[in-house]
């Protein structure tokens, strides 16, 4: 027979019911209040050496575990970040949560997503802001919020770190996506092209991203300092996807006057371009050259001429500002690091073989 949570196994059973200490039993061992055991174990001040000796040993003797959800509701801490993003599946977005996740985690803290779509699932989340109560601090990527939606998430009373943008009160981390979008076409400019197309991106996106207009504006004023033309029908959306960018450059290379040389403002979109010029029957370098953004994991495999940004640091650094905010340190921050031109096999002078 059984009896309550009991198992049976026969005439000779023993059943062993094991009663977990709690933080009254450690702080009657130590000799001390419940609060000063909490105080103790969570490393707080205004605990003697002597003091946390004797809990710690208490808590270690009766094999006390602190419960997550007590030390939460004790601390007002839920040790979690939130990260607010438009997309998880591209390559720029997972690396960036890839570097926050790993800095998170080894400070003890969890990571809960939050990805918004459209413009009607974008209005709705900050309407209802789900991450209130939930979380210590946020991580926003990529989304420059204006208006309504900085008050929204000022209202939080957290800490807060923008990835990608800029918004006055709120840590970030960013490049400087002009000076990059710079760095790829002077280098086109400089091998001697004169006709140089761009694929750009976020046209048909409405989550209001700064790094397509930036880039745009970077591609334009190189072509402007070196006397150059600015022709818009050579500037085709490519959508930040190899699938746009593989249209974006077949409709560039079909042309009365294609361009020598392509500005990408991702590598992503290059990658499609480089199959375009190949199904083309064109090469790259030979017939045009094409220069990328990002420096991505597989650039090198392409062979791909590109602006390297640092990416997945931009997630380490905006999980640090948020946990030395949340450690009594500086904030906001704001940090802005380098892009570099990483040139390979994809650009050389017109007509090269």
């Amino acid at each position: 027979m059984s009896h309550g949570t009991g198992v049976h196994v026969g005439d000779r059973a023993r059943r062993e019911i094991v009663v977990a200490a709690s933080i009254e039993d450690v702080a009657v061992r130590a000799g001390v209040s419940t609060a000063t055991v909490s105080r103790a174990l969570r490393g707080l001040p205004n605990v003697s050496p002597e003091t946390r000796r004797r809990v710690l040993a208490a808590a270690h003797a009766l094999d006390y575990v602190a419960s997550p959800s007590a030390s939460s509701l004790a601390s007002g801490r839920m040790s979690t970040v939130g990260v607010i993003t438009p997309y998880l599946g591209r390559w720029f977005f997972g690396t960036v949560i890839g570097g926050a996740e790993a800095e998170l985690r080894v400070a003890g803290h969890d990571l809960l997503l939050y990805t918004i779509g459209g413009e009607g699932h974008r209005y709705r989340f900050f309407d209802q802001l789900p991450l209130r109560r939930r979380v210590d601090a946020v991580l926003v990527l990529t989304l420059p919020m204006e208006g309504d939606e900085v008050e929204a998430v000022r209202s939080l009373g957290m800490p807060v770190s923008i990835v990608g943008a800029r918004v006055e009160g709120f840590s970030s981390v960013r490049i400087d996506d002009v000076a990059g979008a710079e760095l790829g076409v002077r280098h086109l400019v400089a091998l001697g092209h004169r006709r140089i197309g761009l694929i750009s991106g976020g046209r048909t996106e409405s989550n209001r991203f700064t790094a397509p207009t930036d880039r745009s504006a970077g591609y334009r004023r190189v072509l402007v300092e070196a006397g150059l033309p600015v022709d818009p029908a050579l500037d085709v959306d490519g959508e930040f996807t190899v699938a746009g960018g593989e249209r974006a450059m077949a409709e560039l290379l079909g042309r009365p006057e294609p361009p020598t040389a392509v500005f990408a403002q991702s590598d992503e979109m290059a990658f499609g371009a480089l199959r375009a010029v190949r199904r083309a029957g064109l090469s790259c370098p030979g017939d045009v050259s094409l220069c990328g953004f990002d420096d991505h994991e597989m650039a090198d495999l392409f062979d791909l001429t590109t602006v390297a940004q640092p990416v997945q640091e931009q997630g380490v650094l905006a999980a640090r500002q948020v946990l030395a905010a949340l450690s009594g340190g500086e904030y906001p921050q704001a940090s802005v690091l380098p892009t570099s031109l990483v040139v390979r096999g994809t650009t050389a002078p017109p007509g090269s073989p």
